[in-house]
């Protein structure tokens, strides 16, 4: 009886770890090798973060980080993805590499779903699925040197390199632009830069398939992040290697990216190719990001719309219903606070979520649109578009102006009477030239002294209005007269 329990055991350990190699094998190699397939494909993707108060923890709300996001990555290409802090982009990148658990959605690598592996599956998945964190000063240990931290992907999987682990961490050093004579130094020795490569030769010991980088240029110089995003594209094209690169600049997506997603408040807004999303921009949102980046030219400068947004982005706790930009929106109707708009396919390699997009045929038409008391947002004005608008604003202060002199009764008897005593002139002074031509100036100046009077604080008489426009009139006259006319 001893003998069978001992038959049947032995079986069953060997028939187990066999099993899996021989399904995962050559499951394995058979999706990568077509470059520009679907390596990564993300559906419905969500992360709700509990909120819990009281004594039992109860939970109150809950904040909606990353609400339904669904894309694909192709092998070989880059995907940036771009938005506002606070969007969900880097929580989306710690989702697809499972550093944490969805709350809804599916996650697929290479045809297989990974949403909720364990932890000892996705100890295998790691070989493949590697991230570059945004901080080069946290992400590594100060107690370890850095052939201790850029051989510990080794280790944990069991690798053995040809020629030892040591010269394999010396080559991936000299890889990424560092001295192989580092081995031994820790990272306080470096700069931030050095630090960032050497998170990159720690991504990349096992030679994965997809490389989720997070910001991994937003800490760094001008001129260190150039040789950062070079030395990307140069893995990429000698390794083969596919990337999502979250990212705050701009400019730094259009370089390395072939593909760009446009995330707010959880949500993709647009999905298109490089050229396409930065020539024409489908979505309200991805337009006021396109129009907020300088242009280094000063013969350019005033001559571009710029969309000024109003108003910080929505509480991901309890974000807007319809569309979560319409709060936001200067194209937004009655039906984009109600309606979500899906993720539709407006042209040839651009998705855009928007009932009005910017080019592209509106989908809502003869919508009404949405007035909300300090949710429009205004499009600033170009020094051409200055000018009607200075005239509208000066033409309110007029107005003002005009309405006393109707209320006031004094200034409407003052005018009559200092016209109809402009014509004649004293009797005691020859009707000369000089004074001939003193009579329209004078009957000029009688509106000037009307106005005076509507601007003095006590309203004067008829009477006394009348005989200081008079005293006024002659005075001119007389210095228009000259020493002939005294």
């Amino acid at each position: 009886m001893s003998d069978d329990p001992k038959d049947a055991a032995i079986p069953a350990q060997s028939t187990a770890p066999s099993a899996p190699a021989a399904q995962e094998t050559p499951a394995a190699p058979e999706t990568p090798v077509a470059h520009g397939d679907t390596l990564l494909r993300v559906e419905g993707l969500q992360k709700h973060f509990p909120i819990r108060k009281g004594l039992f923890k109860r939970q109150v709300g809950a904040v909606q980080a990353v609400d339904g996001l669904s894309f694909e990555v192709r092998a070989g290409e880059t995907l940036g993805v771009v938005g506002e802090s606070g969007c969900g982009k880097s929580t989306m990148g710690r989702l697809i590499t499972r550093l944490l658990e969805p709350t809804g959605g599916s996650v697929e690598f290479e045809g297989r779903d990974i949403t909720h592996l364990s932890t000892g599956a996705m100890r295998k998945m790691r070989r493949d699925v590697q991230m570059i964190f945004q901080d080069p000063y946290s992400s590594l240990n100060p107690r370890h040197t850095i052939g201790t931290i850029v051989g510990a992907p080794f280790r944990l999987q069991g690798v053995k390199p040809e020629g030892g682990v040591k010269a394999e961490v010396q080559a991936l050093l000299e890889r990424v632009g560092l001295n192989p004579e580092h081995y031994n130094r820790y990272p306080h020795e470096f700069s931030g830069g050095q630090r960032q490569r050497i998170g990159i030769a720690r991504a990349l010991a096992l030679k994965p398939k997809l490389v989720v980088a997070d910001e991994p240029v937003s800490a760094l110089d001008v001129s260190i992040q150039a040789q950062v995003v070079n030395l990307l594209d140069d893995l990429q094209d000698e390794l083969g290697l596919t990337y999502v690169i979250i990212a705050h600049d701009l400019s730094v997506i259009r370089h390395v990216s072939d593909r760009i997603a446009v995330m707010y408040l959880g949500k993709i807004v647009e999905l298109a190719d490089r050229k396409t999303l930065y020539a024409t921009p489908g979505h309200p949102y991805t337009s006021a990001l396109l129009s907020a980046v300088p242009v280094p030219d000063p013969r350019r400068k005033g001559h571009g719309n710029r969309r000024l947004l109003h108003g910080d982005v929505p509480s991901p706790i309890a974000p807007p219903s319809g569309c979560r930009f319409h709060t936001r929106c200067w194209k937004a109707t009655a039906s984009c606070a109600t309606i979500e708009p899906p993720l539709i396919q407006l042209g040839t390699g651009q998705k855009v979520a928007c009932h009005h997009p910017e080019h592209g045929p509106d989908q809502l038409p003869g919508d009404a649109p949405l007035v909300e008391p300090g949710g429009t947002v205004t499009l600033s004005e170009t020094k051409a578009e200055a000018a009607p608008v200075a005239e509208a604003e000066a033409a309110p202060e007029a107005k003002p102006e005009a309405a006393p002199e109707a209320q006031t009764g004094t200034t409407t008897e003052a005018k009559p009477e200092a016209a109809s005593v402009a014509q004649p002139e004293p009797e005691a002074e020859p009707p000369t030239e000089a004074a001939a031509e003193t009579k329209p100036e004078a009957a000029a100046t009688a509106p000037e002294t009307a106005d005076k009077a509507d601007a003095a604080p006590a309203p004067d008489t008829a009477p006394d209005a009348a005989a200081r426009d008079e005293a006024a009139r002659d005075e001119a006259a007389r210095d228009e007269a000259g020493p002939e006319g005294k």
